[in-house]
């Protein structure tokens, strides 16, 4: 059994949740919500396995049972599909479709194949189409007996009231620095002091961009996107020099991980910017959001993303008189 000590900082959501499983009158409808990479994804599988798992049997694999069924983001065509299936990096559509929600309420039309109990994940459920959303709104109005469905949010505020009104929330809360930690000692055990301690610093509690931090070796580049913000980049010397750190060819994760690390560097920059400026912060902060969601489907060219990056931080950089 998964215990909650594997979700260090949302033990109590984890309980929460072993509870309403034990209880007789379980809430058929949950939402998952919290900001992005704190845990939600891993949490919304483990809790699917717990809820159909036999009396005395083991924990199964979400996504091998047959009374699991998960909605994410599908590969965006047959070539990128065939990526998938090897295992490799590849790029998704841009929402989860209406089609895989009438093709999710089809199955609930049979019994759960081996028990009492069947799970429905759409992850995230900010991402739906708006008739996909219709579509699940009609299932979560009448519910078949056995079946639970549990949304992943990052944003609650993009779903229809009516789909809000129907669930019980689970907040995800950001971790406190010595959880962030112990997150990183778990997950990469190699990660030395100064890493864990900048990783920690960066990631605003979010464990997941914490352990990208570490992961992908972003420290140079965090120390240079302070420069940026602090000093501006009139000559183009520093977006250069964050250009070249992060390589001619990176990996789609490191330049997620980048686009993440620029968002919590601006996050923190925010609370101790005179309001003057704090505008500025906010509007650059908005377009690496949406960067952020154009990221895993777009194919940008590498070199222009990271410079787009610099230059937004750039723009919300101190005034030069202010940063003497």
């Amino acid at each position: 059994m998964k215990s909650g000590k594997s979700f260090i900082g949302q033990e109590a959501a984890w309980q929460e949740w072993l509870a309403a499983v034990a209880s007789e009158r379980m809430h058929h409808a949950w939402l998952l919500s919290g900001a992005k990479g704190l845990g939600k994804r891993a949490f919304a599988r483990a809790a699917a396995a717990e809820l159909v798992r036999e009396p005395g049997g083991k924990l199964p694999e979400a996504a091998a049972h047959p009374d699991i069924h998960i909605l994410e983001h599908l590969p965006a065509n047959d070539d990128e599909a065939k990526k998938k299936a090897e295992g490799k990096p590849y790029q998704a559509k841009r929402n989860i479709t209406v089609d895989q929600v009438r093709e999710m309420i089809r199955r609930l039309v049979t019994k759960p194949t081996m028990g009492d109990r069947r799970a429905i994940v759409i992850d995230p459920a900010d991402d739906m189409e708006k008739s996909a959303v219709n579509a699940l709104l009609k299932a979560l109005e009448e519910p078949p007996g056995g079946t639970y469905f549990l949304l992943v949010t990052h944003q609650p505020g993009r779903l229809l009231p009516t789909i809000r009104s129907r669930c019980r929330i689970l907040r995800f809360a950001a971790l406190r620095p010595e959880e962030l930690d112990a997150v990183i000692r778990r997950d990469v055990p190699q990660a030395d002091t100064e890493a864990r301690a900048a990783a920690i610093a960066a990631s605003r509690g979010s464990p997941g961009i914490a352990l990208n931090f570490v992961e992908q070796d972003l420290g140079t580049i965090h120390r240079l996107m302070l420069r940026i913000l602090q000093e501006g980049d009139a000559d183009f010397h520093l977006r250069g020099a964050l250009a070249e750190e992060m390589g001619a060819r990176p990996a789609r994760e490191r330049q997620m991980a980048a686009l993440e690390l620029a968002r919590s560097v601006l996050v923190a920059e925010l609370a101790n910017a005179a309001r003057s400026r704090q505008l500025r912060i906010i509007e650059a902060h908005g377009t690496l959001t949406r960067l952020s969601t154009q990221a895993p489907t777009y194919n940008f060219d590498a070199g222009l993303l990271i410079m787009e990056i610099g230059g937004l931080l750039a723009s919300a950089a101190m005034p030069r008189e202010a940063a003497r």
